[in-house]
């Protein structure tokens, strides 16, 4: 099946202007299982219908956007005032600044993510360059995009053979760590805690890593059981995990250094790309300091 692109335009770099498409990152639905609300004598679709609680059942063309100001009190908005407002160019991602990969906290990342590839032979050299400097120096990119009416600050970034568009949240829009100043006490730790929670740490590393053997589990469980009950089975619920006891930290810090120095990292990766239970591979001076620091 043939892409189709969410938005066309131009990555603009100073005078340098890139025809590019953008395509979603997110497959279709991002993979979730989405229900329907049924009314439960007859499984029938229910309809929500928009209702004035004076006039009842109201019909589109007499609904209007209004924001409350004060309790109960509207102030109305016509479309096309909102539409003055919009930016004029709605085909440029204007590169602003350049930026280390560790510039930006993933905080600020949304959840929409498109790949940018280039439009047309005419792109294929300046992206090519584009991308190979990013890439060669570890630079991402903060730029401006215009997308479905509005500006968004967006970042690029090289990833594989493309550069992918993440929009960003504004700093308004998310809290701030100090904002959870009052639910973090202070806590006094000691030398020796330190020292076997770092062993446990780098025990548990693994030295390869591939998100994509992950896979999402509930939405695999959720799909077993939808197709068991189209074809009129019953699935057997797993029994629920009990609830894990509060032991002494220091004693819980040594089991678990034993248990992962005994089966290795959880998910540590195999040659093969998948993941399999196993330790990592340490030297001898590391192997005598997380015995010294096991005790």
């Amino acid at each position: 099946m043939a892409l189709r692109s969410s938005w066309e335009g131009f990555l603009r770099l100073s005078l340098i202007s890139v025809p590019v498409k953008a395509y979603s990152a997110a497959v279709i639905g991002r993979g979730k299982i989405a229900f329907h609300q049924l009314h439960a004598k007859c499984h029938r679709r229910i309809r929500h219908q928009k209702v004035c609680p004076i006039h009842g059942e109201v019909p589109n063309d007499e609904i209007v956007s209004g924001y409350e100001y004060a309790k109960d009190e509207y102030v109305v908005i016509d479309p096309k005032e909102l539409a003055k407002l919009r930016p004029g160019s709605d085909k440029t991602i204007n590169i602003e600044v350049f930026v280390q990969p560790d510039a930006l906290d993933p905080i600020y990342f949304t959840e929409r993510s498109y790949y940018l590839a280039p439009d047309g032979k005419a792109g294929h050299k300046p992206y090519a360059i584009l991308h190979k400097v990013m890439a060669d120096e570890k630079r991402f990119a903060l730029a401006t995009m215009v997308f479905a009416g509005r500006d968004h600050q967006v970042l690029i970034r090289p990833l594989d053979r493309l550069l992918a568009v993440t929009v960003l949240s504004y700093a308004a829009q998310v809290k701030t760590p100090s904002s959870f100043d009052d639910e973090i006490p202070r806590a006094t730790v000691s030398s020796q805690e330190l020292k076997l929670a770092r062993t446990l740490v780098d025990e548990s590393t693994a030295d390869h890593f591939d998100f994509s053997t992950y896979e999402d589990e509930y939405t695999g469980k959720v799909t077993k059981l939808i197709e068991a009950k189209a074809s009129g089975k019953k699935l057997v619920t797993a029994r629920k995990n009990e609830e894990p006891h509060v032991i002494n930290l220091m004693d819980a810090l040594r089991r678990s250094l034993k248990a992962v120095k005994r089966s290795g990292p959880a998910m540590a990766p195999a040659r093969n790309g998948k993941f399999k239970r196993g330790r990592r591979v340490v030297g001898k001076k590391q192997r005598v300091a997380h015995k010294r620091a096991a005790g």
